[in-house]
């Protein structure tokens, strides 16, 4: 089992990591660091799941694939380091955060780690991308990965929310079938389609479906670095 994957989520993707699928996309990336630059960084490829560990996850936000600029990308959905500039859709999603959650302010950073440590699982479908060739690892075995994931998320007796970004990732509501769990939807934050994400009131949407089960809201406000 590669030792990248954190130990409290080995239990669930140990079938999953065993299949000739796996292995061969495991060889892809291989050859791929042979001749191009890979991002997130090997160490950070799992960063989702070492920050936010199954029995923790209360929200999956859920991405596409990473970042594709140098220094953007950390392993999260959405998220950039400190010092990067905020990207456009994620940008987006401050400008709904502000307007929907009041005591929102748009931060200096687009850093969204406390956000994963409170229980959002920031995780992409994708989860490495070749250097400025965007959406370059689809198709190579990393989609029945994550999809295993979200069936352990669905698996949970404890509300999930899952926040379905777009119409890729609104797809992915057909893994989900327990009732406990809700579904959040909007068009992706993306300037191509952010008319169809303002005001659809997303993350006051979550929170309030967090309460109905006795689950601790999200608080969405991140500290300027």
């Amino acid at each position: 089992m590669p030792t990248s994957i954190p130990a409290a989520w080995q239990p669930v993707l140990a079938g999953e990591i065993a299949k000739p699928s796996f292995l061969k996309l495991q060889e892809f990336l291989k050859q791929e660091e042979q001749t191009h630059t890979i991002f997130p960084p090997e160490p950070e490829i799992y960063s989702a799941l070492e920050l936010t560990a199954l029995p923790d996850v209360k929200v999956l936000l859920l991405g596409q694939d990473p970042y594709h600029e140098p220094n953007q990308a950390h392993g999260l959905s959405f998220s950039v380091r400190p010092g990067v500039n905020t990207p456009p859709s994620l940008m987006n999603i401050f400008k709904e955060l502000k307007s929907d959650v009041p005591s929102f302010q748009i931060p200096n950073n687009g850093f969204l780690v406390p956000w994963a440590r409170q229980g959002v699982l920031l995780l992409n479908t994708v989860l490495t991308v070749r250097a400025q060739m965007a959406n370059s690892h689809k198709g190579k075995g990393w989609e029945e990965f994550t999809d295993t994931i979200i069936q352990a998320l669905n698996a949970k007796q404890e509300r999930v929310v899952f926040i379905l970004l777009g119409a890729f990732a609104q797809q992915k509501a057909a893994l989900i079938d327990n009732p406990v769990h809700a579904i959040v939807r909007a068009a992706h934050p993306s300037p191509l389609s952010a008319k169809g994400f303002f005001g659809k009131h997303v993350f006051s949407k979550t929170n309030t479906a967090l309460k109905e089960r006795q689950r601790g809201e999200i608080d969405w406000r991140l500290p300027d670095l």
